[in-house]
């Protein structure tokens, strides 16, 4: 049975990698067959309904199952070395589903000719990938993806929760994650209509979702995160 959730979680990480990388190149339009800047196929507005469905979709899955009350409502059918390995797989399915189904709108917002100032966008782009992922290792990359916890039960020991610490972004900024995930939403040569709504689809979310994760960071770590709160940004420095 430990070698079963092992290999569980291992499985769930390897297809999070994957989906994570497609879902880098249908948000920036390359690469992939059909992304957020492809041609219409459909009426705006089924476009509208069914692309506003799967943002919900997203953000309630992503949110609840993040949440203690649905981790303790679960515990009987899925054990805790499993639980977050069993988040990343359920947000691997969504997000595949999402993509999958997204309509794209036409119409550009925006679109960069000058080459220059297209490499300086795709640099910032890039920059705010490699911040989401930096920010994974800040914290505890393998415990966020669920891999610590079922290494730790193959070895039969016990799991301890990771100690929340400030260290390099995170002396300035409290969710240098989210920070990155809004550079590579908004930072494209390239912003049509249905990226537009999806940017700020996915921006409204991650707002909501800060908001969410920090009542759940004051409940568990108290007067240490709340002193932090107040000497740090939650997203840019000196702004907000």
């Amino acid at each position: 049975m430990r070698v079963i959730s092992l290999l569980y979680g291992v499985v769930s990480y390897i297809s999070f990698l994957g989906v994570f990388c497609y879902f880098i190149a249908f948000d920036a339009g390359i690469f992939v067959p059909k992304s957020l800047n492809s041609a219409a196929s459909t009426g705006v507005g089924v476009a509208l309904a069914v692309n506003c469905g799967l943002m919900m979709l997203f953000g309630v899955q992503h949110s609840v199952m993040a949440r203690s009350g649905f981790k303790a409502s679960i515990e009987k059918l899925i054990p805790h070395h499993l639980e977050r390995s069993t988040y990343v797989l359920a947000t691997n399915i969504v997000l595949v589903f999402f993509m999958l189904w997204w309509q794209p709108i036409d119409g550009n917002v925006w679109s960069v000719e000058n080459p220059i100032a297209q490499k300086l966008m795709w640099g910032i782009f890039s920059a705010g990938w490699v911040l989401v992922l930096i920010s994974t290792f800040l914290t505890d990359h393998f415990d966020l993806f669920g891999l610590r916890q079922v290494w730790l039960n193959f070895l039969e020991r016990t799991y301890t929760e990771v100690r929340f610490t400030e260290r390099f972004i995170y002396h300035w900024i409290r969710h240098p994650m989210m920070l990155g995930l809004l550079i590579a939403f908004w930072v494209v040569p390239v912003m049509t209509m249905g990226h537009l709504l999806f940017s700020a689809g996915m921006s409204l979310y991650i707002f909501v979702g800060i908001y969410l994760e920090e009542k759940s960071l004051l409940n568990s770590i108290g007067d240490h995160y709340a002193v932090y709160q107040k000497k740090t940004a939650r997203v840019i420095p000196g702004i907000y």
